[in-house]
């Protein structure tokens, strides 16, 4: 998957579901999926086909990845990884667990950030710190018992403010201390906290194929 430069309300709409792509505009209910409805976009609408198992496959992937913002070797990867992960959990299930620890999610799901492209940004201009150390990698995975935080003297302080005000939830497995713009991974989180809008069996079935 290419890096998507165009309008990102396109994806949902394609896609039908929201992927939590818009920022504010989103959060107050006026993004596109509330105006116009999963409609697929293009000035002439076409009433949506009936879809293949494979394309339900593909399509079920090309949602975590737009949800995520990775690409597919990325992605791959922690289909690799959640493989070789221990626990009693599924494999779809660990995958979504693993992206979930990304350093720019967690920024994302503590609500210092209103989209997790905003947070993926503020990751890579060295505006968050990990247990005190800047780090510039969203890829980064944050582990139970690390606090990230928004640098005390960063530019996007204000960014991070207005985001948290909008914020309403945060995850049982995140502890948030939002008079530092910080938070702790109190543990990886399960699917009942994850809601992206994937069938991620539909993934792994994808992947397993070969």
């Amino acid at each position: 998957m290419g890096r998507w430069t165009g309008p990102v309300e396109r994806l949902s709409r394609r896609e039908g579901v929201d992927l939590m792509l818009k920022g504010e505009r989103r959060m107050k209910r006026k993004g596109g999926l509330e105006r116009r409805g999963d409609a697929p976009p293009g000035q002439h609408t076409m009433r949506r086909r009936k879809v293949s198992l494979y394309g339900q496959q593909l399509r079920e992937r090309q949602r975590a990845k737009h949800a995520y913002g990775v690409r597919e070797r990325q992605f791959r990867r922690y289909y690799a990884d959640a493989l070789r992960a221990h626990g009693d959990a599924p494999v779809g299930e660990r995958m979504l667990s693993l992206l979930e620890q990304r350093l720019d999610n967690v920024i994302y799901r503590l609500g210092y950030a209103t989209t997790r492209a905003q947070a993926r940004q503020f990751v890579t201009h060295c505006h968050v710190q990990v247990d005190g150390q800047k780090v510039n990698i969203p890829s980064y995975r944050v582990m139970p018992g690390q606090t990230v935080r928004i640098a005390p003297n960063a530019a996007v302080v204000p960014l991070a403010k207005r985001a948290r005000e909008l914020t309403a939830i945060v995850g049982e497995w995140l502890a948030p201390d939002v008079a530092n713009l910080a938070g702790t991974l109190v543990r990886p989180p399960v699917r009942s906290e994850i809601d992206i809008p994937v069938r991620e069996q539909l993934i792994i079935e994808s992947y397993s194929r070969g």
